[in-house]
């Protein structure tokens, strides 16, 4: 944390955050960037005039320490880290050892607190599922605290403001990586490239390591697979879609997607060992 923002709260963060944020993308990047630097220039007292030369090495040296993913953008945790003390980094939470880069586990995450099923995170379950980070990372935060970081999270992601998250939005708060299956060109590679990715696809999502994907599992294939021609999933949608795949690829009707089952669907019709 800089110490230009030592008194700064989870409110003003989040002020700080949509006046930079001008697109609403999720990410403070471009011109956007540069005129968060020439701001930070302000805060930490220097004099000079903001020169082009003089901004951008201001932004190298703290790009260089901050920003971890290193794509030249700043995420919102990796702002919250530059510029929120410690105490009042309610995002710090959110870090992880190793990012969420599978969507099993962000399923999984989702049927949790999605208690009433609706297919959305409401207030409430947002603040049941901020409190039990709290709790993982023995952290203390008060009601109130836990009152007032709820409602600057929902201002943060609830990208529609009509008070409850989505799929989306909960995706950019767990800081769910770019979905797996954008890595392969199943049509586009010969018999035995196909093979390879197709092993490669399936040990992604059997994250049980059964040999077959099952609840969750199937779940997280099927939103990956549906958000390479619709970005906006909805759960109800993600539903139906796992209805329509199991009775397409399930054969012996188990409620399972064995691994030859899927090869069989997706066309690997060679044999698999």
């Amino acid at each position: 944390m800089d110490t230009a923002f030592k008194n700064l709260d989870a409110a003003g963060f989040l002020e700080i955050w949509q006046h930079f944020d001008a697109d609403d993308n999720g990410y403070i990047e471009g011109k956007e960037l540069d005129d968060f630097f020439i701001h930070m220039m302000k805060k930490l007292g220097h004099q000079e005039k903001a020169t082009e030369e003089r901004v951008q090495r201001l932004k190298q040296r703290f790009m260089s320490a901050y920003d971890v993913t290193a794509d030249g953008k700043l995420q919102i945790e990796e702002l919250a880290n530059m510029i929120l003390p410690e105490d009042e980094n309610f995002l710090l939470v959110f870090r992880r050892e190793a990012p969420l880069d599978n969507s099993v586990e962000f399923i999984k995450i989702w049927r949790k607190y999605d208690v009433d099923c609706s297919g959305y995170i409401s207030a409430r379950e947002l603040k049941a599922f901020l409190k039990d980070l709290f709790q993982q990372h023995h952290k203390e935060v008060s009601s109130d605290k836990l009152e007032e970081y709820t409602d600057t999270m929902m201002k943060i992601f609830d990208k529609n403001k009509d008070g409850c998250l989505d799929l989306n939005d909960m995706a950019r708060i767990l800081a769910l990586e770019e979905n797996f299956l954008l890595k392969f060109e199943m049509d586009a590679c010969s018999k035995e490239e196909r093979k390879r990715d197709f092993e490669k696809i399936f040990n992604h999502y059997d994250v049980s390591k059964t040999g077959a994907l099952e609840g969750p599992e199937v779940d997280g294939f099927v939103k990956d697979m549906m958000e390479l021609v619709r970005p906006n999933l909805t759960i109800p949608e993600l539903d139906k879609l796992r209805g329509i795949l199991l009775r397409h690829c399930d054969v012996n009707k188990d409620g399972k997607i064995q691994r030859n089952e899927l090869a069989l669907c997706l066309g690997v019709k060679h044999k698999l060992s």
